[in-house]
């Protein structure tokens, strides 16, 4: 158990958030990037850009209007770029940067809460149901079936492009685990691992299970599964955005919420 105050615990994690996880180690598999003043300007494979930063430096409202008018120049003026998303956070001084994210044609998608906390109070034992088991998977048909099953589970048109991104990320094995959930050869839900380089933490996305199956521990026993894999790596500290369904899983396990994020995206016409 921690003797810190709650409050200066989340502190705590926050900086180590901003500190560690915000700039190159945010974008791993990364074609390009491109600086705008405080921002990273980043080229993913399939016609994606994503724009981040550390901070925006003490910018004002005139200021980050510029700012967001030269990030959508820049990726405007490449036809490959179809898409791109502006990752905000909540705990950021940003003064009128949705104003001008909507002004310049960007839709905020749901908020999420930034969830950080001890890989040791994630890795329990949970009991899972009768005839279901957890296993990685690397083989390309597991994994095509894993990221189209994450793609129905959260509403989404299946896409192989996830799925072709996974599969270049296992290529190059940069530490990135895919976990699965699975019952008479079906399976039940998903997750992901992923260790920043050179950094305490491990990320964990992806975490989906099929609807009748919630509520029976599958997503309690993924996220144990990839804490024990991550603290068999020496990762000490794990990451996630949470929707409304898994942050109070994620807080029961000792996890705080030291932030929110949210995504804002826009697409060419």
């Amino acid at each position: 158990m921690h003797s810190t105050p709650p409050a200066d615990r989340a502190a705590l994690l926050l900086a180590a958030y901003d500190e560690q996880l915000r700039g190159e180690a945010e974008t791993p598999s990364q074609l390009s990037v491109t600086p705008l003043g405080p921002l990273r300007l980043v080229t993913f494979a399939h016609g994606r850009g994503f724009v981040t930063y550390r901070d925006l430096g003490g910018a004002g409202p005139a200021e980050i209007r510029e700012l967001v008018a030269g990030a959508l120049e820049h990726y405007s003026a490449d036809p490959g770029i179809t898409r791109v998303e502006w990752k905000t956070r909540g705990h950021d001084a940003a003064p009128g940067l949705a104003e001008a994210l909507l002004e310049h044609g960007f839709a905020p998608d749901e908020t999420e809460s930034i969830m950080i906390g001890d890989a040791e109070a994630l890795a329990v034992d949970v009991e899972l149901p009768a005839g279901v088991a957890l296993r990685r998977v690397t083989a390309e048909a597991d994994v095509r079936a894993m990221s189209a099953l994450a793609d129905e589970v959260f509403g989404d048109p299946v896409s192989e492009e996830m799925a072709d991104a996974l599969l270049r990320r296992l290529d190059r094995d940069d530490g990135m685990e895919l976990w699965v959930a699975e019952s008479d050869g079906r399976m039940l839900g998903t997750g992901r691992l992923e260790p920043v380089a050179g950094t305490a933490f491990a990320g964990i996305w992806g975490g989906a299970v099929v609807a009748e199956w919630r509520g029976r521990g599958l997503y309690r026993a993924l996220t144990a599964a990839r804490a024990r894999s991550a603290l068999e790596a020496g990762v000490s500290l794990i990451h996630s955005d949470s929707t409304d369904f898994s942050r109070p899983i994620l807080e029961r396990s000792g996890l705080v919420k030291v932030s929110t994020t949210t995504p804002y995206r826009w697409r060419r016409a």
